[in-house]
């Protein structure tokens, strides 16, 4: 287990350094942006807000967190993996649908019902409100990720076509099943372009540490797997083998 933990810690870094460079480099100037044009609208309105930590140092806190939340991440996904995978399955595949699983129950599904917004976007008297909203389409998304998981296996002996849609359907269900929350009724005041140009770079973001934690970890158990005593990649080749049966 510490071994897969170590691995986990060196994907989970991998997927956030991948993600925070990405970040950093395209959402963190419509960040600005958007912070910028929120003081333009308070200075109109005659209102005052003092920043409490500069610009720099707000950029290297997110290059920081998403460093962070990669390693957390990747000590859960090491756990999890080592759970769910099932005795002679390939630790490549294994780790491949882990990660499109928790994108799809942790960024997509959230994302979908309440895609993020830029800073200055919402009103300050919802968030609340809103966070229990969010919190709620994670537990939705998490619940419709295993049962799809678990319907997978359930059907492994039918045919592929049988398997897949019946997942797809789980998973449609599952994004259905967060559209009875109610609406995020906030107005947006920022140019519709920053927004969305915002979402998308958002869940990119998100897509690149999930798809670089379960790619990383895959490889390295991968990896390890080749290695291990009694596996194929340390048997004797056929001809070697016959050739010390006729001796």
């Amino acid at each position: 287990m510490l071994t897969s933990l170590r691995r986990g810690i060196l994907a989970g870094a991998v997927g956030g350094l991948l993600a925070g460079a990405f970040g950093y480099l395209l959402a963190t100037p419509l960040m600005d942006h958007a912070v910028d044009l929120e003081a333009a609208r308070q200075k109109a309105l005659g209102e005052h807000s003092v920043e409490t930590f500069t610009r720099n140092t707000q950029h290297l806190g997110f290059l920081g967190a998403t460093l962070l939340v990669g390693i957390a991440l990747g000590i859960l996904f090491a756990v999890v993996h080592r759970l769910v995978r099932e005795d002679g399955e390939n630790p490549w595949g294994a780790a491949i649908r882990l990660g499109a699983g928790a994108f799809f129950a942790l960024s997509l599904v959230p994302f979908l019902r309440y895609p993020a917004n830029p800073p200055g976007v919402g009103d300050s008297a919802t968030i609340e409100g809103r966070s229990h909203l969010w919190t709620v389409t994670l537990v939705i998304g998490l619940v419709g990720a295993v049962a799809a998981g678990l319907l997978a296996r359930r059907l492994r002996e039918r045919s592929p076509s049988t398997r897949h849609l019946a997942v797809a359907a789980a998973l449609i269900a599952t994004v259905a099943l967060t559209f009875v929350l109610p609406d995020n009724t906030d107005e947006i005041t920022a140019p519709v372009s920053l927004v969305w140009n915002f979402r998308v770079l958002s869940l990119a973001t998100l897509l690149l540490l999930w798809g670089g934690l379960a790619a990383t970890y895959g490889l390295l158990e991968e990896r390890a797997h080749r290695t291990l005593p009694g596996t194929t990649a340390d048997a004797p080749p056929p001809e070697r083998v016959r050739e010390s049966a006729a001796g």
